[in-house]
């Protein structure tokens, strides 16, 4: 869940690890039918795809809103739109789903082709709408580029953190008022979407921070929420950023049990690799290690410098899927016997990946909000492996980025009547179970689902886009037979380069 700045704060940037960048793009006019209206916006032809491969055809539109709510005449933000019609459109449903993206700073429209097939039972009878949040993709985009001199593969001093976040907060001054870029905000901006399309009830998808964007909404707007699936839960009172170093330790405990319980993986594992993980770590940070590597996507051959950073950050990056965390052990015991080769690549990898998808400053403007100043350093992060750096540099922008502040109520728990199927990924290095568990406190007519063996972000694992869609279709959480979860299995380390042992 949930900078950009280093590689480090890239395998923080929440959920969706691996997603890559995505874009609409207009249909030709010989190609475009006329405009169509939902409500009263007008929507166009486009085509979302993703540098991941797949298109998806939509309409899109843009919507404007007021960037400070308390100047209704003052500068207008328009926000970007796109909206996936129900298959079924003459007996379509009439509340839509809002799919709501996560980071913060992720873009719903760029991020939807990785999650189409997902959906596309709800599609059947459900038009999907996505927005861009104001600062995210298309929407007033809140992004800047690091001075050349920013080494983004080290971890650089607070100071030199915020004085990139206030050069960046000078380059947008004259287009935004990053004090206007919350939580709050978007999700009043969301319900001036609903206003315009003329429905009365939305249904909200939220994947690990849009959790927060559809807990806020719900309590805000309940009237107009027929029903809500949180992915990754973060409660409205977690600190984002602030428990990763813990989260993450659970995360590879698991992970290590998992292993030890299967006799091919602690037979070519005979030490445990979160045991390995901290030796690999202790050695580097004394001592960095230049590797020469192929670079994942160009293939050219580059030199670079493996630190305890590089470890950490690739580890924990990985750990968001449970695909690539099975790949961990043997990329780690490969470093473990100075092939560091591998890992490198893989960090290239991943980490370019996370820095594309991520729009920082807006990230900025909602935990500098929300968030940095209810943090608490905890001594015991020291003997983590990810420490307490990670939640310092998260939060190192703050004092350089100008940034709004939250409700006196904001942190309050939603307590609502409204049907919720609540999801976790059993090893979530971010968003674990038990925090589902505590938002269901306040949700009578709520259902928490654990998936054996999976990471950050279930919508699309196994039998949950059936289970998805036939929710939101009776919108009664604890009648779905969920059985077909059963089959949900733990991914095995690979033993070897070519996969699992047979």
């Amino acid at each position: 869940m949930i900078s950009g700045i280093t590689r480090k704060l890239l395998a923080v940037s929440a959920a969706a690890a691996l997603l890559g960048g995505c874009h609409a793009e207009p249909e030709t006019p010989a190609a475009a039918d006329a405009t169509r209206h939902y409500g009263s916006i007008g929507f166009e032809p486009c085509t979302l795809s993703s540098a991941m491969g797949g298109n998806v055809q939509a309409q899109c539109a843009t919507f404007e809103v007021p960037e400070n709510r308390a100047e209704p005449e003052g500068r207008r933000i328009s926000l970007n739109l796109a909206w996936l019609p129900a298959g079924n459109e003459a007996a379509a449903d009439e509340d839509p789903v809002f799919f709501l993206a996560g980071g913060p700073g992720q873009s719903a429209v760029d991020v939807w082709p990785q999650l189409d097939a997902a959906f596309s039972q709800v599609r059947r009878q459900r038009h999907v709408v996505l927005v861009d949040q104001r600062g995210t993709g298309k929407s007033n985009l809140l992004q800047c580029e690091p001075p050349e001199d920013f080494d983004e593969s080290a971890a650089p001093a607070a100071e030199q953190i915020a004085a990139f976040a206030a050069a960046c907060a000078a380059q947008v001054a004259d287009r935004a008022d990053t004090r206007h870029y919350t939580t709050a905000e978007a999700i009043a901006d969301l319900d001036d979407v609903r206003q315009a399309l003329g429905v009365e009830k939305i249904d909200l998808v939220g994947g690990s921070y849009g959790t927060r964007v559809a807990q806020q909404y719900a309590g805000k707007y309940p009237q107009h929420v027929r029903a809500i699936v949180l992915d990754g839960v973060a409660p409205n009172d977690l600190v984002v950023g602030g428990e990763f170093a813990h989260t993450f330790e659970d995360a590879l405990k698991l992970q290590s049990e998992g292993c030890r319980a299967l006799p091919a993986c602690a037979r070519r594992f005979p030490q445990d690799p979160r045991a390995q993980l901290e030796t690999l770590v202790t050695r580097l940070r004394q001592a960095p290690v230049e590797v020469e590597y192929r670079h994942p996507v160009s293939g050219e051959s580059r030199t670079g410098k493996v630190s305890a950073d590089t470890v950490t950050s690739l580890a924990f990056m990985f750990s968001y899927m449970p695909q690539t965390a099975s790949l961990l052990p043997l990329v780690l015991d490969e470093a473990a016997q100075g092939r560091y080769a591998p890992l490198m690549s893989l960090h290239e990898l991943i980490g370019g990946s996370m820095g594309a998808s991520m729009a920082r400053g807006m990230q900025w403007s909602v935990i500098c909000a929300e968030d940095a100043d209810r943090y608490q350093e905890d001594a015991a992060t020291a003997n983590t492996l990810l420490g307490a750096e990670v939640a310092r540099m998260f939060f190192a922008a703050c004092p350089g980025w100008p940034h709004g502040s939250r409700a006196a109520d904001f942190t309050a728990p939603l307590r609502s009547d409204v049907p919720v199927l609540l999801l976790s990924g059993e090893l979530d290095p971010v968003t674990p179970p038990r925090y589902a568990e505590r938002v269901l406190e306040g949700l009578p007519n709520g259902r928490h689902l654990v998936l054996r063996g999976q990471g950050h972000g279930t919508l699309g694992r196994g039998c949950m886009p059936r289970l998805l869609a036939q929710f939101l279709e009776s919108a009664d959480a604890k009648a779905l037979d969920a059985t077909c979860l059963d089959s949900m299995a733990y991914v095995p380390p690979f033993t070897s380069f070519n996969g699992w042992e047979p």
